[in-house]
């Protein structure tokens, strides 16, 4: 299984953690066009920053590296890599590769 992949499961076995402790219509769903963040996100601030802990969580568990995803360079950038499951597996995957992960 290609890193994408592997980061794209590990990002939503931590939206599966996530959502049981949400109500059901603050659940996320888990498709890699699931909206994370912005207008038509579900989660608070809280819960979004609860979100990418467990990710990085799972990222250094899995990898052994640790990264941090919400830093100054994601925040400065013209397209969230926040917004979907997608766009963020993406992030994360470039994150690694720069960290030198073996892809």
């Amino acid at each position: 299984m290609g890193n994408r992949k592997m980061i794209q499961n590990l990002i939503i076995k931590s939206v599966q953690e996530i959502n049981e402790q949400l109500p059901q219509e603050q659940q996320l769903g888990q498709s890699t066009k699931t909206v994370l963040f912005g207008k038509d996100g579900k989660l608070d601030s809280l819960g979004f920053v609860s979100l990418l802990v467990t990710i990085e969580q799972c990222i250094e568990d899995e990898f052994d590296v640790s990264i941090t995803i919400a830093d100054e360079r994601a925040m400065s950038q013209k397209q969230s890599p926040f917004r979907t499951i997608g766009t963020l597996a993406d992030y994360i995957d470039m994150l690694l590769r720069e960290n030198q992960i073996p892809v």
